[in-house]
């Protein structure tokens, strides 16, 4: 029975309104930093841009982009996938309710080329997309490929971005999901810019695969760093 209350429109919209709400809070009671300076205006010139994240680390995420830049993402239809949609509105974002898998049918039932295509329009109308670049339900912090084939058929770069605060909750899923707390410091990190060429060979992306893996774990690194901690 608490299963299926769980799953009710009203208590998913209720637990959406909280997070958006408890995000704002731990947003505005730490003192963040951005690196590198100035990432935001060297930026522009190549907007719109697909933003990397890694599961588990993408709450604070949607306010790591000024409110200037329009910008959608991508949030699986799961019921946790709800809650988190329903925050992801409540702070200004767009959506696209989708999310990959490692084969075919995984792909099919989750929406992944729907939500391919619906990214690409995006693009192309000038929304950047945040995206997790590794697949639920894991191997956790893996770069899956599509991420890499949007970027190859938009013609639009990948921003690695991560986002850490001195306080934190790790939980015990699959994905290790740090749950920021507020009074503390943050930092916002990004790494170089990935190019994707629109003429590469499919069995050739794996070299850029890897590239977001690298860029990710390099900016995770560095935001945990910059807070102070050495467990990113």
């Amino acid at each position: 029975m608490i299963k299926r209350l769980g799953r009710q429109p009203w208590v998913l919209s209720a637990v959406g309104s909280v997070l958006a709400g408890y995000l704002k809070l731990v947003y505005h009671t730490n003192r963040f930093t951005i690196e590198p300076k100035g990432v935001h205006e060297e930026t522009e010139a190549d907007l719109p841009v697909i933003v990397a994240m890694w599961h588990g680390q993408h709450f604070m995420v949607p306010f790591a982009k000024p409110s200037s830049w329009p910008a959608k993402v991508m949030i699986s239809r799961s019921a946790d996938g709800e809650v988190n949609a329903i925050a992801a509105r409540k702070l200004g974002l767009g959506l696209i309710r989708a999310s990959g898998g490692r084969n075919a049918r995984q792909i099919k039932k989750r929406g992944g080329m729907r939500g391919f295509i619906e990214a690409l329009r995006a693009l192309k109308d000038g929304f950047s997309i945040a995206m997790t670049a590794d697949v639920p339900k894991g191997p956790a912090r893996q770069s899956g490929v599509g991420i890499v084939q949007l970027a190859k058929h938009s013609g639009r770069p990948i921003l690695p971005v991560a986002v850490a605060t001195s306080r934190s909750i790790e939980l015990n899923s699959w994905d290790k999901a740090s749950v920021n707390l507020p009074f503390g410091r943050g930092a916002i990190a990004t790494s170089e810019l990935i190019w994707v060429p629109s003429e590469i060979e499919d069995d050739a992306l794996e070299a850029y695969r890897q590239q977001v893996e690298d860029g990710l774990n390099k900016a995770t690194t560095r935001a945990y760093e910059i807070v102070g901690r050495a467990d990113g």
